[in-house]
């Protein structure tokens, strides 16, 4: 019986774990998070990145997008708030619109649907990684 207790402690230990530390398949995602976001979000996307502080509003936690959606990560939301080309947003919402960030760093080498593409598969890597390091309800 307490084998079956420890294995049970170790799953639970070893889980958050596992969210917070996704494989090499999602290392782009990683690094444009790390490159875009972590400055705001923080390195664990725990809200706490080193310029979070200068902001009004606290900076949300991204690791928690599922538990706040009944167990669902909303990729297709998250997907067009980091992109935001097509968002309406209020004055002074601090979130950088990414879409028209890339398509500018990509510019025209790719013509305007290759540089579209592009644009998409940076922000879809990024949501990517998002939805890899999600931490389970009530952590």
């Amino acid at each position: 019986m307490p084998r079956i207790s420890a294995l049970a402690l170790l799953a639970v230990l070893a889980g958050p774990a596992l969210a917070a530390e996704p494989g090499p398949e999602f290392d782009r995602g990683r690094d444009e998070y790390m490159a875009a976001c972590a400055s705001c979000h923080g390195e664990k996307a725990d809200g706490n990145g080193p310029i979070a502080t200068m902001f009004r509003e606290p900076v949300p936690r991204l690791t928690d997008l599922s538990a706040r959606n009944d167990g669902r990560f909303p990729f297709l939301e998250v997907m067009q708030v980091i992109d935001g080309r097509a968002v309406v947003r209020g004055h002074g919402n601090p979130m950088p619109i990414f879409g028209r960030r890339y398509t500018v760093e990509i510019g025209e080498h790719a013509g305007l649907f290759g540089s579209e593409i592009l644009v998409r598969s940076r922000i879809l890597e990024l949501v990517s990684y998002l939805q890899a390091i999600q931490e389970p309800a009530g952590n």
